[in-house]
């Protein structure tokens, strides 16, 4: 018998930059999840992993950040965040990355035979992308849509996709489309959606690249102590740059606000 997933308490989160931030483990996080999966019926549930970038994002976008503040589950993809909790009476103990989810989530939906669906990647990838899962996760049921650089979450591809993942009724639905149009989407397919929910949607943008071994990540020291934002700008310094130059420096007014409202 499926039973409910359980309420979350204020002694479950931790208060941060204007949202609430699931105080767990990874391993938590990740069981945690794939109960949900397992819940068909109920409302789709919203996951989103704020890093460095979206925080800043956030700041600039007040609509939006309301919007994103309204997700079922926020875990800290970045270290910096982690850090920054310390000033909070209620710290997180570690991250919990959409990169890693996805592999996680991966893993149990094999054992548990559940099925997965992705929007994301290049145009015309699908098959590709497929053999790719054959191989890394054997056994994985799978289906993808992978729209084109004009797709937009209320648009003609939007209707289409939202009408294949109610075909296909996975369990898990992975949007790898970057912010915020991955968040815009989610939104709208739990907004919409009344029927045959897809019961866990999660926002991860490049998380299938590093899942497939399309992009390499960091070690995993470097991961540990932080650096994993150097290591992604040294792989892609052009695209990169102004991420994790400007926006870095911008994330850091923003921390100093946020000290001032813990004193």
């Amino acid at each position: 018998m499926i039973t409910s997933t359980p309420e979350i308490h204020e002694d479950d989160v931790t208060k941060l930059f204007g949202l609430r931030i699931r105080r767990m483990q990874f391993s938590q996080a990740s069981d945690h999840l794939l109960r949900i999966a397992a819940q068909r019926g109920n409302r789709s549930q919203v996951i989103v992993t704020p890093n460095v970038d979206h925080i800043v994002r956030l700041d600039q976008q007040p609509d939006f950040k309301a919007l994103y503040a309204k997700a079922d589950h926020i875990f800290a993809d970045g270290m910096p965040i982690v850090w920054a909790s310390k000033m909070t009476p209620h710290p997180l103990t570690e991250r919990v990355t959409g990169a890693d989810l996805f592999v996680s989530l991966c893993k149990g939906a094999v054992t548990k035979g559940s099925s997965i669906f992705i929007l994301g990647g290049m145009p015309g990838q699908e098959d590709e992308l497929i053999a790719s899962f054959a191989k890394v996760y054997p056994g994985l049921k799978v289906h993808i849509v992978c729209p084109s650089m004009q797709f937009t979450p209320d648009g003609p591809e939007a209707d289409a996709a939202i009408l294949r993942i109610q075909e296909t009724r996975p369990d898990i639905l992975f949007i790898c489309l970057g912010m915020p149009k991955q968040e815009y989407f989610a939104f709208r397919y739990q907004r919409e959606q009344t029927s045959n929910n897809c019961p866990l949607i999660l926002c991860v943008g490049a998380a299938m690249e590093f899942a497939l071994g399309q992009k390499k990540r960091a070690p995993m020291w470097m991961q540990k102590i932080g650096l994993e934002w150097f290591w992604r700008l040294a792989s892609e310094p052009r695209r990169l740059w102004q991420r994790y130059t400007i926006q870095g420096s911008k994330f850091i007014g923003i921390l100093l606000k946020e000290r001032r409202l813990h004193k």
